[in-house]
């Protein structure tokens, strides 16, 4: 499929955030976040400049895995509002010119949701083919996906005497995705959330979606695993014209290029760069570009209508584990050396500014880097603030902490008593006395205040979005230069690792003799001689956006 419509692409250079509703902003005082909470908070998302809102699980739940175990798809949790407050979140972000995406979990239901409480009901049961059973759990099929709370990929149901698979948590049965009328559920799904506002999927654990190894009967497997993939993003167009299919897809790059559809570019629309993200954090450790270099050189070419997704952090453990086992122990070291800290024995249950020891230097030339990387930048609720971890909480529930709005108490997410929040605020230096909001939105120098220009300066430059990515070589394996070229246009990003300055060489042609380098974060101009070269000095730490302009170019920045 080729979008030659560059409007219907407005995703290539969208400005993501990502929300749990619930802990947002509690407007009711329950000690939970709320739909009308979040609505109150629309114009401070405007102000930032965000243009795609992704909100976390918000359906009907148990609450046994944060929301990601659903017992309705076609409901909001009454802790969090109703249907109506979920429109009227999506009409105020749209006349605030923000889209609002959700997140699509379709592996697997909650074990009280209507579907699996009538599947295990018997054996013959219509529902029972919407999972996947078995006379005996299957040996050698891999290690759960959450190693410290499953031994097994199947758990027995005592009442019929046969075993369900869950890649995930015994109480989170899959769906057998091999079953028609399964995958006609999840198109009526996808159309009810579509007819009410949302703007496409963040789709939950791809790779799993369609993995149908469970099945026992062979003729029951997917003849076409990616051809399913391939109609959904169909059902999304049809729906939506422009909707997005945003993939969660942490596999090595020969397999995420499927997932993308090649060259046809028909499947995902957008996937996180999970192997950039990772050497992103090996190259910050070793204060060496290299890793992240190479990371971003083996993407694969695929179809110019898809597009990356960068990340510095996310709602998961931080997860480590395309890195080797050596580069993963340096990660850790540096990062993460505490057990507390760790999670799966491969990931890490941290934010980046206690990573990086509050160090505003490494901290904003990360920020820089994830705005001009090519691709889509992701942010995850309260990086503009620089929030930390609270380590007192279980697994990822650390970075999922309120969002820390005023210096009070419970950080201005609430009004209710600290006791009776869902979680608990992150304490000590990184507590809301320390970072919040409304302090740094009053500071010109806050790290808010910086990223929120960041926001602006990458929504002025369609060329990080769009643009021909290019390494420029440089002598220093600190240092990480690259050029962005669309439309005639050329950005050129310079980051400097390690901690003391140092002086960049560039080198852009001779073509761009005499042209100058506009720095546009702020300074003075620089001047290419004849050969196009000109030398950046960088502070420890440092970075610089610059613009290609010629001679003939009034135009300043």
């Amino acid at each position: 499929m080729r979008v030659t419509d560059t409007s219907d692409l407005w995703w290539k250079t969208a400005v993501v955030y990502c929300l749990d509703v619930e802990t947002f902003l509690d407007w009711n005082g329950d000690g939970v976040g709320d739909f009308a909470g979040l609505a109150h908070r629309l114009d401070y998302l405007e102000e930032l400049g965000v243009t795609c809102l992704w909100l976390m699980p918000f359906y009907p739940t148990p609450d046994r895995d944060d929301g990601y175990d659903i017992m309705d798809f076609y409901g909001v949790d009454e802790r969090l509002g109703h249907l109506g407050d979920l429109v009227e979140v999506i009409r105020i972000a749209k006349d605030r010119g923000m889209r609002v995406i959700a997140d699509l979990v379709i592996n697997h239901t909650s074990d009280r949701h209507p579907w699996f409480k009538e599947a295990r009901k018997s054996r013959d049961n219509p529902y029972r083919d919407y999972y996947v059973w078995r006379d005996e759990p299957v040996e050698g099929e891999g290690e759960p996906v959450f190693p410290d709370q499953e031994t097994s990929n199947w758990e027995l149901d005592e009442k019929t005497g046969q075993y369900y698979q869950h890649v995930f948590y015994k109480h989170q049965p899959d769906l057998n995705i091999t079953n028609p009328v399964v995958r006609d559920e999840i198109a009526k799904i996808m159309g009810f959330w579509l007819q009410l506002g949302l703007s496409g999927f963040r789709v939950d654990a791809v790779p799993f979606l369609l993995d149908g190894s469970g099945v026992v009967d062979g003729a029951k497997l997917l003849p076409d695993p990616h051809g399913y993939l391939r109609s959904l993003r169909s059902f999304v167009g049809r729906r939506s014209g422009d909707g997005v299919l945003l993939g969660e897809v942490n596999l090595p790059r020969e397999e995420q290029e499927l997932y993308f559809g090649g060259e046809e570019g028909d499947e995902l629309t957008m996937q996180f760069d999970f192997i950039a993200m990772q050497n992103l954090y090996l190259s910050l450790a070793r204060h060496d570009a290299r890793p992240l270099v190479e990371a971003l050189l083996s993407r694969p070419q695929g179809s110019p209508d898809s597009q990356w997704a960068n990340f510095v952090r996310n709602h998961d453990e931080l997860t480590l584990d395309k890195l080797s086992d050596s580069e993963r122990e340096e990660v850790f070291a540096a990062f993460g050396p505490e057990e507390r800290m760790q999670v799966y024995g491969r990931g890490l249950v941290r934010r980046l500014p206690p990573m990086l020891e509050g160090d505003p230097r490494r901290i904003r030339m990360v920020y820089s880097l994830l705005f001009s990387l090519p691709g889509t930048p992701v942010l995850f609720y309260g990086e503009e603030i620089g929030m930390g971890e609270n380590l007192e909480a279980e697994g990822r529930l650390a970075v999922r902490t309120p969002m820390q709005w005023t210096s009070g108490p419970t950080g201005g997410f609430s009004t209710a008593r600290p006791s009776k929040l869902r979680n608990a605020v992150v304490p000590g230096g990184y507590a809301p006395a320390h970072i919040n909001v409304q302090s740094q939105r009053r500071d010109p120098d806050s790290l808010y205040s910086f990223v929120r220009g960041l926001v602006q300066h990458y929504r002025a430059s369609p060329e990080f979005g769009w643009g021909a990515f290019e390494v420029l070589p440089q002598p220093d394996p600190a240092v990480f230069a690259h050029s962005l070229r669309w439309d005639g246009r050329t950005v050129v990003a310079l980051h400097n690792f390690a901690p003391h300055p140092l002086e960049a060489p560039l080198s852009l042609g001779e073509a761009a003799g005499g042209w100058r380098l506009e720095r546009m974060l702020g300074g003075e101009s620089l001047q290419l001689d004849d050969a196009g070269t000109a030398a950046v000095s960088l502070d420890g730490y440092g970075f610089e956006w610059l613009r290609l302009v010629s001679p003939e170019d009034p135009l300043q920045y």
